[in-house]
């Protein structure tokens, strides 16, 4: 099968040096290998996502120098195979609604925990005894994992990555620690999480070989578990380091001095962008 792999953004901000790196990563990988270097551009966060945004998002990549296959995919563009796949998953019991706010999962972590410690921030399933029968309008969808792990065998992950090389085995119980019941889709049916669309598309797109962040290690585990819930085929997958800054913390898209644009916009060459991300 041809080495296919994508950089992924979401027009909700400026693409930064974090950003520069693993787009340029994932595509001299694919030149390496003759390959195939895909652009999706996934908006389905439609409180945030901005036209201004994506196009900016080709304006840095063409100016860095990638090329990539066209048409191109846009998630909003796909929504009714993201509501297809989360109704399999409801089909088979696997989802529940959820009314949980932000201060409610605050006050019930807040109380004694029996069971499994949870990591912090991560949802103790008030609602998981809800059926979809009783679903209201504004009840986000959530994955029932203890459930959804209950129906799989051994899970294994095969990595590229310097950190992280070689094949490794899925741990339901860390999953469950630190990821816990994930939103899979917002709100409405029709808004699906980051989480189950890059499952959906990754398949659609043919990818092998996933390039991201290691802030995206445990996300990858559960990408693995949706794939395996879905009959969908698992690529291989590559966790890089991060660029950090000089209190070495990751970038993020408020980081606007670390901006491609600005960048850009300061006369700096392509080439010594390469220098700095350590390409």
């Amino acid at each position: 099968m041809t080495f296919t792999t994508r950089f992924a953004p979401s027009p909700t901000g400026p693409l930064h040096l974090g950003h520069a790196y693993s787009a340029l990563l994932a595509f001299d990988m694919a030149q390496a290998q003759q390959g195939r270097f895909l652009l999706r551009i996934e908006d389905t966060d439609t409180g945030r996502s901005r036209l201004a945004w994506e196009q900016q998002i080709y304006e840095d990549l063409t100016w860095l120098g990638l090329t990539w296959e066209h048409p191109l995919l846009r998630q909003s563009e796909h929504l009714p195979h993201y509501n297809a796949a989360l109704m399999k998953l409801a089909e088979r019991g696997l989802i529940y609604p959820c009314s949980c706010r932000r201060s409610d999962i605050k006050a019930a972590l807040s109380a004694p925990q029996e069971g499994v410690p949870l990591a912090p921030g991560v949802y103790p399933g008030m609602c998981r005894h809800r059926k979809m029968d009783t679903r209201q309008s504004g009840d986000a969808l959530r994955l029932n994992l203890g459930h959804a792990l209950k129906t799989l065998g051994p899970l294994n992950m095969i990595e590229t990555g310097a950190k992280h090389s070689g094949t490794h085995q899925l741990d339901p119980k860390q999953l469950m620690r630190d990821v816990g019941d994930p939103v899979l889709g917002r709100k409405e049916i029709e808004t699906p999480s980051y989480v189950l669309a890059a499952v959906i598309d990754d398949a659609a797109q043919e990818i092998t070989h996933v390039v991201r962040g290691e802030d995206l290690y445990q996300t990858t585990f559960l990408q693995m578990v949706l794939q395996a819930l879905l009959d969908l085929p698992t690529p291989i997958y590559h966790h890089h380091g991060l660029i950090r800054d000089e209190q070495g913390k990751r970038l993020a898209k408020r980081d606007d001095a670390r901006a491609i644009s600005k960048y850009r916009a300061d006369g700096v060459s392509p080439s010594k962008i390469r220098t700095l991300v350590g390409l």
